[in-house]
């Protein structure tokens, strides 16, 4: 009997992660050159994201000054994100969650204060009940977030499903025994899947109702209709 559900944050319950890419690939192109898509996919999901960017940059600038560009690629991406949304489906899927009676937590590799700051300001925070961050657990694809949530709600791995947007969340998450659900966005639309339980397009592809009642299998909907990510 399922009593939780459990959510990665960044690019599954909001796309954030298209923001910060962008600002990753406008500080690269400022400086002359391209981040390579396939260095960033390796650190989705994972807190290697600005450690990765900056050991490529420092191949070209011996005095890269971090702390200017870190500041700045985060003032990019709150720019990016003030109107931003959940993606589709979410809404539906929390409300449909609270009239079921399902508790719901957020597992994510990201800090507290980004979480937070992005919960408060879509109006979300008060939907759940645990918020698990990077910042007090070790990242994924580690299960630590994940069994952490799971104690925090004092339930077993059988009675929670995880929703992850990358390949590592998911390697996370079946780490911790839970069943879990792949939603990829348009970034991580072109990494593998194949170890997720279920794969959507979006949630909104899937009524929470009809997710619960129907049988886990591997199953794969509307990932071809996903654009791929810029670059």
């Amino acid at each position: 009997m399922t009593g939780a559900l459990i959510f990665d944050f960044d690019g599954t319950l909001v796309d954030t992660e298209a923001a910060v890419l962008v600002a990753w690939q406008e500080t690269f192109r400022a400086r002359g050159g391209e981040l390579p898509l396939d260095v960033w996919h390796t650190v989705i999901g994972t807190q290697n994201t600005a450690t990765a960017m900056f050991e490529l940059l420092a191949k070209d600038d011996e005095n890269l000054d971090t702390l200017a560009i870190r500041t700045g690629v985060r003032a990019r991406v709150t720019e990016l994100l003030e109107s931003e949304g959940p993606r589709p489906g979410v809404q539906e899927y929390l409300d449909a969650a609270k009239e079921q009676g399902l508790r719901l937590a957020i597992a994510s590799s990201s800090t507290g204060d980004w979480v937070t700051t992005h919960l408060e300001r879509l109006g979300m925070a008060d939907a759940f009940e645990a918020v698990l961050t990077g910042d007090l657990h070790e990242a994924k694809p580690s299960p630590d977030l994940y069994l952490a949530a799971l104690a925090a709600l004092d339930l077993s791995a059988a009675e929670a499903i995880a929703f992850e947007d990358s390949p590592h969340g998911v390697t996370a998450a079946k780490a911790a025994g839970l069943t879990c659900v792949a939603v990829p966005n348009p970034i991580t639309a072109v990494l593998n899947f194949d170890h997720a339980d279920l794969v959507l397009g979006s949630l909104a592809d899937k009524p929470l109702g009809e997710l619960l009642s129907g049988r886990f299998r591997k199953s794969f909907v509307g990932i071809g209709g996903l654009p791929k990510p810029t670059t």
